[in-house]
């Protein structure tokens, strides 16, 4: 029997992509999972449109909170839900192609990999291709995780069993970069499935160049209170991010 994969789905005011997020799960062929998706106090139609899905199949689970935590806040309550010998992560505005967990899971049972991750392409705030791809490395440890986050969230699938179920860190901005650090600290290394199988949908009012630089004080606090270096360490590593970034963006993103 196939095991069971947990969803992990944040969303907040995502009326316009939730719908879509949802049906490239419901599409694909691999069917024992379970989509647990956190609403973040939205105040638009999001809520009404999971529950529509939600009453046509039980595999959908909506968890609406009453109070706005953000991203860390909606994912830690679901990965405490989920249930599934392996945890996904697929935020409310991305995609999936339909072969996404059939052949990731695949992979990690054949070869007992603990943290997985694939490429993905880009699509525009309409869902059109943008003819890029991001070219992540073949495998990933800790020390190159310290380095920089060149994964994907939205490709990436942890064996629960394995590691446990571990809590992300309350960072406002790179707690899902924490969490990687923190899984690739335990499990050793990290290893890619590689065909693009996920969907980033990039989104031009997400973070603009202005807000950019105040990315830095959430490295620094990720490497000084998260990882625990101390302060000159975290410096460095944080540089060491900059870096990394501009690699992602200049040297790993390729035309299709």
């Amino acid at each position: 029997m196939e095991p069971l994969v947990s969803i992990v789905t944040p969303i907040y005011n995502g009326s316009n992509t939730i719908k879509y997020t949802i049906e490239s799960v419901l599409n694909q062929t691999y069917t024992n999972f379970e989509m647990i998706i956190v609403d973040d106090v939205s105040d638009d139609d999001t809520v009404k449109i999971i529950k529509e899905y939600q009453d046509k199949d039980s595999r959908i689970k909506l968890i609406a909170l009453t109070r706005k935590g953000g991203a860390s806040v909606a994912r830690n309550k679901a990965i405490r839900k989920a249930k599934g010998k392996y945890i996904a992560f697929l935020d409310g505005d991305d995609l999936w192609k339909k072969d996404k967990l059939e052949k990731q899971i695949k992979f990690m049972e054949d070869n007992n990999v603990y943290f997985s991750y694939t490429d993905y392409s880009y699509i525009d705030e309409n869902g059109n291709d943008m003819g890029i791809y991001r070219k992540c490395p073949k495998k990933m440890t800790y020390l190159r995780m310290l380095i920089g986050d060149s994964v994907g969230c939205l490709t990436v699938i942890y064996n629960r069993e394995a590691v446990g179920k571990i809590e992300i860190p309350e960072l406002k901005k790179r707690n899902d970069y924490a969490l990687w650090c923190i899984i690739l600290k335990k499990v050793k290394k990290g290893y890619k499935y590689n065909e693009i199988l996920s969907l980033y949908r990039k989104n031009t009012n997400s973070l603009s160049s202005g807000k950019k630089h105040k990315l830095l004080k959430y490295h620094y606090q990720l490497h000084r209170e998260i990882n625990g270096f101390n302060p000159i360490i975290s410096v460095l590593l944080t540089i060491a991010n900059i870096i990394n970034y501009i690699c992602n963006r200049y040297v790993r993103d390729r035309k299709i």
